[in-house]
């Protein structure tokens, strides 16, 4: 399977990281490519840390690695920039070793915070992914990003109440911060467990937010990944709003529960002779 697939793949227990260029600000977005003019230009001259983020806009890792070692090292946002290029290689030693160096020159630095929280996250050392998103909070309370990242580590320490609510603060912040189609996501080895927990979480918060079509989705692979069952969900007071909905009767369902009277086949109406 290629990196690209393995990265932009719905629906999946992700760690969400940011590049850190400023006209970035809550997602994870690839920098935009040089313009084909001005790299046309004879008078410009791109900067290592500008080839990086072009060849990272191509998905083309190792070399923005080799590129952005080119850039000035005393800069926080190169280093947090390549450590993201390893972290999507999958190589999360030589990406935590950039994020720390990052830190060092910028103990302030909120976006390497959150990228140190994705590399204990790959390691499930829940407990200090869950330290580091909060202080990357303390330093921007207003991310969506980071709300949506501590939810998805108290989901892994089981803490689903705090997770759930911590969820609900990202989607009050950005409505769409589950499914942007431009953020950086490295697959972790959570348990389908834990997934489960983390989907129907997911739906119960999307149910909050009125995202009714996303949230039987949710649900769709929380039944799936064996994390609840038709009997759990009915009895959910959260997801009361959804009996409603086709969709969300079809998908019972499918599971053998049916909230609408079954409509009786040919087969088994009385038949008549005239």
């Amino acid at each position: 399977m290629s990196y690209s697939k393995r990265i932009s793949r719905p629906y999946r227990w992700v760690g969400l990281l940011i590049l850190g260029t400023e006209s970035l600000l809550l997602v994870a977005q690839i920098p935009a490519v040089i313009p084909g003019a001005a790299v046309s230009s004879p008078q410009f001259q791109p900067t290592p840390e500008q080839i990086g983020d072009s060849l990272m806009a191509h998905q083309r890792y190792q070399a923005a690695i080799e590129a952005y070692k080119g850039a000035p090292r005393d800069s926080a946002q190169t280093l947090n920039k390549m450590g993201v290029a390893y972290q999507l290689l999958f190589n999360n030693e030589e990406a935590g070793r950039c994020y720390s160096a990052a830190m060092k020159i910028d103990p302030k630095n909120s976006i390497a915070i959150n990228n140190m929280g994705s590399i204990y996250m790959a390691k499930k050392d829940y407990s200090k992914a869950e330290r580091s998103y909060r202080k990357a909070l303390k330093l921007d309370p207003k991310s969506a990003l980071f709300y949506k990242n501590l939810g998805t580590a108290l989901l892994a320490e089981r803490k689903y109440e705090k997770g759930w609510l911590s969820y609900q603060d990202a989607l009050s912040l950005d409505p769409t911060i589950f499914d942007h189609s431009t953020s950086v996501r490295v697959e972790n080895p959570a348990s389908i467990q834990d997934r489960g927990a983390m989907n129907f979480y997911m739906a119960k918060s999307c149910v909050k937010a009125g995202m009714t079509a996303r949230a039987i989705d949710y649900l769709r692979l929380a039944l799936n990944e064996g994390f609840t069952t038709p009997k759990k969900i009915l009895a959910d007071a959260e997801l009361a709003a959804l009996r409603s909905v086709p969709a969300f009767q079809q998908l019972l369902a499918s599971q053998g529960v049916y909230l609408t009277p079954v409509a009786a086949s040919p087969a088994a109406l009385p038949s008549v002779q005239q």
